[in-house]
């Protein structure tokens, strides 16, 4: 499907975001190093710091990019997104701050490593490439938006355990493919790792559920 906006009032929109709110660039960031501590610790009190980081970042990109900057050069798809994100932070605070049902931890499996793979990437991998591609500040794409932020979330919930569910799993990885889709139009590269996200997170999460299914099969025969 055709864009409704070029490359260029993408870009743009890049630059007006990232001028208005400087410095809040790097207390996003420091917000995003502050996750990764808390995942680290192992602890469910540690494990709430995680979720309360993911939900603000996730209400941040709704309301701070998506209704401020984005829905200038698309009006409706930028609506719908906000309210998508708004939702998807609004579930994990529910789920993992209030409830408690999220914890996360450093993995000793598959599922970890690529967790950890998707985070370096999210933070270090992703704007040294967009430089090498040519997207310098202001108009390179900051951690705190869309797609870095997105990255950087089905990171973390790779590192949950148990798996995350189903429910704070949907939003990010539609996003990672709506994503992946513009990228391949507007030519930014650095976003494919959204596309690598997106298949980690499906093939983690299939092979989670049908583990479980088996072993219930086993106890039941």
């Amino acid at each position: 499907m055709r864009l409704p906006f070029t490359t260029e009032q993408f870009l743009d929109v890049f630059g007006q975001y990232n001028e208005t709110v400087w410095p809040a660039q790097w207390l996003l960031v420091t917000l995003a190093a502050l996750g990764i501590a808390a995942a680290l610790r192992g602890r469910p009190a540690a494990s709430r710091v995680v979720s309360a980081v993911l939900a603000i970042l996730w209400a941040w990109m709704g309301l701070a990019y998506h209704l401020a900057f984005f829905r200038a050069i698309n009006p409706v798809g930028a609506s719908l997104f906000a309210a998508f994100f708004v939702a998807q932070a609004a579930l994990l605070a529910w789920s993992g701050v209030v409830r408690g049902r999220l914890t996360f931890r450093v993995r000793h499996d598959a599922a970890g490593l690529a967790g950890a793979a998707l985070l370096v990437y999210a933070l270090i991998v992703y704007p040294l490439l967009g430089s090498t591609l040519g997207h310098a500040y202001p108009e390179a794409p900051t951690f705190g938006l869309p797609c870095p932020t997105t990255i950087y979330t089905l990171g973390l919930l790779l590192w949950a355990s148990p798996r995350a569910p189903l429910t704070v799993l949907v939003i990010p990885v539609l996003w990672a493919l709506v994503g992946t889709s513009a990228a391949l139009q507007l030519g930014m590269g650095e976003d494919f790792g959204l596309l690598a996200g997106a298949a980690i997170t499906i093939v983690v999460h299939g092979v989670s559920v049908v583990g479980r299914h088996q072993s219930r099969a086993d106890a039941a025969s």
